[in-house]
């Protein structure tokens, strides 16, 4: 009896172990069959948010691959390593695109690129992911209005950080009434992004590695 029970808890294990490795190779092929096609995905998606913030006609360069290295930093918001893309003409620099992140949106984190050109002026910001309210918060994405296109050409001033505010709180950017949380966070991550890029100019348009 004891010898069948014994049996039975074998058999039962081993089956078991065979369902577990099975399951775990079929999870790793279909990861070593997707990734790399997500991967290409999201680098498309990447690739046309920064061309629209910094236009082919205005670089020479390949600016997917002329990158630096940018470390976390509070300014960013970022949580981990990222790159900064950066575009350049004959030569010479012509703008940086950071991802920065807005921690304190009303519903969440708010993911962002934000092009910088090489005078400090906003060359375009655009929202990458979020989690706003639909129909209150989200019209900071361009498919749903044309809000973040307020940064466009703005300029970091020390003497005027009190214009980098919603209208409501004295500053100069618009915003929807019962939604200023949204923009609130927003244009505190963008004035961060560009205090960042003001602290490290040179290291950001410095020339690529050959």
């Amino acid at each position: 009896m004891r010898r069948t029970m014994a049996k039975a808890a074998f058999l039962t294990a081993s089956n078991l172990l065979v369902f577990t490795l099975v399951g775990t190779a079929l999870l790793a092929l279909t990861y070593n069959l997707t990734h790399e096609r997500i991967a290409a995905s999201e680098l498309a998606e990447k690739l046309k948010l920064v061309s629209q913030l910094v236009p082919p006609d205005t670089l020479d360069n390949d600016i997917m691959h002329d990158t630096v290295t940018v470390a976390v930093d509070p300014l960013l918001g970022n949580e981990g390593e990222t790159l900064a893309y950066r575009a350049r003409k004959g030569g010479q620099p012509v703008a940086v695109v950071l991802e920065a992140v807005a921690p304190d949106g009303y519903s969440g984190k708010i993911r962002l690129i934000v092009a910088i050109k090489a005078d400090g002026a906003v060359g375009g910001v655009r929202v990458v992911a979020h989690k706003e309210t639909p129909g209150l918060g989200d019209y900071i994405d361009l498919a749903k209005g044309n809000w973040i296109k307020g940064f466009d050409g703005k300029r970091l001033f020390v003497e005027r950080l009190g214009d980098w505010q919603v209208k409501k709180d004295g500053g100069q950017f618009d915003y929807m009434a019962g939604a200023t949380i949204t923009p609130r966070a927003v244009v505190k991550a963008v004035r961060k992004t560009l205090e960042y890029y003001a602290k490290h100019k040179d290291a950001l348009l410095a020339a690529a590695k050959p």
